[in-house]
């Protein structure tokens, strides 16, 4: 029997820096800032649900289509620096995806604004059928101003990967 689970409602994801990860969210990628910021400290409860002892935090939530991604900066206790190289390779959340229109005009629009970019997009996968109907996707791993990974797809009908946004539809219902 499921615990029945009906979607992902969010992604956590902790940084040093909350205002350069306000930038990198919401500036760059697009997402809105949904909800008042929240902070804590000396909150027993939140020590509990989250497993730190004297943990304090800011943090902001924002919704990318349809998904919501939450971005913690912990004031307490401090992490170790990043690994802005750690491989995708290493157990636990290694990155997470979002769609975009153009993959090749958001490539050059991450360089311009410093982001790193694993390797440029490769549009092989995307194939035109006789209609002028496109199929398949391109996709390429990037890394944020701390080093997490995500990935940019541009996505058509694929039978593996499907997207979550249509032109003329916007976001979709998974089929």
């Amino acid at each position: 029997m499921t615990i029945g689970a009906r979607g992902i409602q969010h992604v956590g994801v902790s940084v040093p820096d909350l205002d350069k990860a306000r930038e990198f969210y919401i500036d760059l990628l697009g997402a809105e800032e949904v909800g008042p910021p929240f902070e804590w400290s000396a909150n027993p409860f939140i020590d509990a649900v989250v497993g730190l002892k004297d943990s304090a935090a800011r943090q902001f939530m924002c919704r990318l289509g349809n998904a919501h991604i939450e971005v913690f900066e912990y004031l307490a206790p401090r992490s170790a620096p990043q690994d802005p190289d750690q491989g995708v390779n290493r157990y636990g959340y290694t990155h997470f995806a979002v769609q975009v229109e153009d993959v090749q005009a958001c490539y050059r629009r991450l360089l311009e604004a410093g982001i790193r970019v694993h390797t440029p997009p490769s549009m092989g996968g995307i194939t035109v059928d006789e209609e002028g109907r496109k199929q398949g996707y391109a996709a390429t791993y990037c890394r944020d101003f701390f080093g997490n990974v995500f990935e940019i797809m541009e996505i058509y009908s694929d039978a593996q990967i499907r997207p979550v946004w249509r032109e003329g539809e916007g976001v979709i219902a998974p089929s």
